[in-house]
């Protein structure tokens, strides 16, 4: 059985070698690269004009993260203490939008969240827009939600919602109820179970949330092309610009990959490593 282990791993090493070392490398290459071929740094130095896309990006994808974590992690709680049946119905519907094709769930909040969209109408049907010119003294016809730094952060909590709750309620539906029956025992509080025990143990599934929201919060670009107007661009924004749009410099856009990726692996050692002090600190 042991000598067949290899052979059997061959498909999947090519399948990883073909497409995620090899595209890898080549961005490495890319990064490095001049348009004649040669070796340069000029497009890491480049870079420098677009610390605002930086700023942004890490910015609105760090406050969807903490919204997705601020709603998820309650919702993940609340699941893992009701009964099957109730658990089953709830992962359904925190499931069911996500069989829904990524794009057309954004062109919905579009409808939803423009001048003249479901949100408008009912506000002015409501009175809502009146009170508020009446209160403020101003002349509004509709609130400008679309096109906005909020209407993006509303597309990224929305798409990767489910990709916080998951990973946090599997971890605490599988908590034993006996070391929870413990520190009642032992005089604890209702804050203090859930501080010195649930919240540490429940701390794997909170650091997979952040990075699974996270990553690919800060690297979307469908997002804040359709909820952002084109006026709020990202990082994802700007690499497939550099690669698809009119500003084609595929060596540049290789570099400001280069770097995000490097960023998010950063990222993603200082959550783990702050993991596992928690974990030792629960031990001890």
């Amino acid at each position: 059985m042991r000598n067949k282990l290899p052979l059997l791993s061959v498909p999947y090493v090519v399948w990883m070698a073909l497409f995620v070392v090899a595209p890898i490398i080549m961005v490495v290459i890319y990064a490095f690269s001049s348009a004649a071929g040669g070796f340069t740094l000029a497009n890491f130095a480049r870079m420098g004009t677009y610390t605002v896309v930086f700023t942004r990006s890490f910015k609105l994808a760090l406050i969807a993260t903490v919204i997705c974590l601020l709603i998820g992690y309650p919702v993940s709680y609340m699941m893992s203490k009701e009964g099957p049946r109730f658990q089953r119905i709830a992962m359904v519907l925190i499931m069911l939008p996500m069989w829904m094709n990524f794009l057309l769930r954004t062109y919905s909040w579009m409808s939803i969240l423009e001048n003249n969209g479901l949100l408008n109408q009912l506000f002015q049907k409501i009175g809502l827009i009146t009170l508020y010119n009446n209160v403020f003294g101003t002349d509004l016809a509709f609130f400008r939600m679309i096109n906005t730094q909020g209407a993006v952060v509303l597309g990224m909590v929305y798409n990767y919602l489910p990709f916080m709750i998951l990973p946090i309620y599997s971890v605490i539906v599988k908590l034993d109820d006996s070391l929870i029956e413990a520190a009642r025992d032992l005089g604890a509080s209702t804050f203090n179970v859930f501080r010195r025990v649930i919240l540490p143990l429940s701390l794997p599934g909170v650091l997979s949330g952040i990075t699974m929201v996270f990553v690919p919060s800060v690297s979307t670009f469908a997002i804040s092309k359709m909820l952002g107007g084109g006026t709020e661009m990202l990082l994802g924004d700007l690499i497939e610009q550099q690669f698809l749009g009119g500003a084609y410099n595929p060596q540049l856009g290789a570099a400001i990959s280069l770097v995000m990726m490097v960023i998010v692996v950063v990222c993603m050692w200082i959550m783990n490593r702050f993991g596992e002090g928690e974990e030792q600190a629960v031990m001890m």
